[in-house]
């Protein structure tokens, strides 16, 4: 499990966290001594960044550049890297929030940013389904309404609609924001309990988890049948993140260091590559029967065991390879990612939307390798202008500091200061 510090600017809105040990946020609550900083970690914003560079990979169907990502080589894949770094990162901030300002004020600022999530993806499912309509009447390629799940819009439009606002209905690829929505939107309590009794926190979520396999529970989905991802199964990758975050730091620096645990982590990784590369490539044969009962298929639905058991040990590798001060992480190669996961919610909306402009462009024009390499690149090249044009446009309304000196070169006075605020 990845001991990392989170990302100063995972909230767009939100000042700055600093990482606070349990102890320091129980001071804090107590003493309202603020939280002493410890730095950050680009780690955070590299792997989410990659994460919404594998999902919009993924996304485009029959994409040969798509076997890059994770999800070819063993049981987990972006999605269980989305869902953990949100839950360890939203802990780190609004832990602090709720720590100086109170739990109403932490909980407030939480459910602003549960509306910012909801109006993004409304947005984004207005313009999509607006998109796939187009293309479909346009070039007369009706099958996209059946393939993307919006047929209902056009035979349906007011039920579908409104089963849409209220996240049940959901086209094509258009399920990993309505789950982030609710992940947060039942936050709080946990949140609170998390800051308090953190193993106790993670045992109930564990317990909704295994209620959620032995009882079939799902929230449902219009017109039938339940979620893609059951947030009463993905609540737990989320909860895991929270819990790494606030309660687990000591423990999980020590399993990390350990060879033992190391070893082990990276036997089940080459066991995982091995069974879901033999399952993809159809040649499975030469797997024990058992194998293939336990591990296959892999349920994404209710976030089968082996994959939260597989991305763990993949977080295992990871932290002993890439330390935290690695500079390659500061370098000029891996700035794009690093600020596509600093810039995550505009990235995942426009990388969704560009995975459907590529399935068509593939599917009208040429689904050739080198046209699969040019709209892949093509749309990895969008996501991150987008990134850092949202990373400039939002530094231009931070104010200017008042060290900085003035055009004839001299330091601001204190009453130029006073006016600057």
């Amino acid at each position: 499990m990845p001991i990392l510090q989170p990302v100063s600017n995972f909230e767009p809105d939100e000042p700055s966290m600093a990482v606070a040990s349990p102890d320091q946020v129980k001071s804090t609550m107590t003493t309202s001594k603020a939280v002493s900083p410890r730095g950050r970690d680009l780690r955070l914003d590299l792997f989410r960044g990659l994460a919404n560079w594998a999902i919009f990979l993924d996304h485009i169907p029959n994409n040969s550049i798509a076997w890059l990502t994770t999800r070819n080589y063993g049981f987990s894949d972006a999605a269980d890297i989305f869902v953990f770094i949100s839950g360890y990162t939203a802990a780190f901030v609004y832990a602090r929030r709720m720590a100086t300002q109170g739990m109403l004020a932490g909980t407030a600022l939480l459910m602003r940013r549960v509306w910012q999530l909801y109006v993004a993806h409304v947005l984004l499912f207005v313009f999509y389904a607006a998109a796939i309509g187009y293309v479909a009447q346009r070039y007369g390629h009706s099958h996209l309404l059946d393939e993307f799940n919006v047929a209902g819009l056009i035979e349906q439009p007011v039920a579908t609609l409104t089963e849409g606002l209220m996240l049940k209905f959901k086209p094509l690829n258009l399920d990993v924001l309505p789950l982030y929505i609710v992940l947060m939107a039942g936050f709080p309590p946990l949140l609170i309990a998390m800051m308090r009794w953190p193993h106790a926190a993670l045992a109930a979520s564990t317990a909704v988890y295994l209620a959620a396999h032995l009882f079939g529970w799902n929230f449902p989905a219009y017109p039938s049948g339940g979620w893609y991802f059951n947030p009463f199964a993905w609540q737990l990758l989320f909860t895991l993140g929270a819990w790494a975050a606030l309660g687990a730091r000591a423990r999980m620096q020590v399993l990390a260091r350990s060879r033992a645990v190391l070893a082990a982590s990276v036997a089940f990784v080459a066991f995982a590559a091995v069974v879901t590369l033999s399952d993809r490539l159809g040649t499975t044969g030469f797997l024990p029967v058992g194998v293939l009962e336990w591990f296959v298929p892999n349920d994404k639905t209710n976030l089968a065991p082996q994959r939260v058991l597989h991305f763990l040990a993949l977080a295992v590798i990871v932290v002993r390879l890439v330390p935290a001060d690695w500079s390659g992480l500061r370098s000029a190669v891996l700035r794009p990612p690093v600020v596509c996961g600093q810039r995550s919610l505009e990235v995942f909306c426009v990388g969704i939307f560009l995975s459907f402009v590529g399935h068509f462009v593939l599917e009208m024009f040429s689904d050739g390798l080198a046209a699969q390499v040019a709209v892949s690149a093509a749309g990895l090249m969008l996501m991150s202008c987008v990134a850092f044009y949202r990373t400039w446009s939002r530094s231009l309304d931070r104010p200017l500091s008042s060290a900085k000196p003035t055009i004839t070169g001299e330091k601001p006075s204190s009453d130029q200061k006073g006016d600057a605020k």
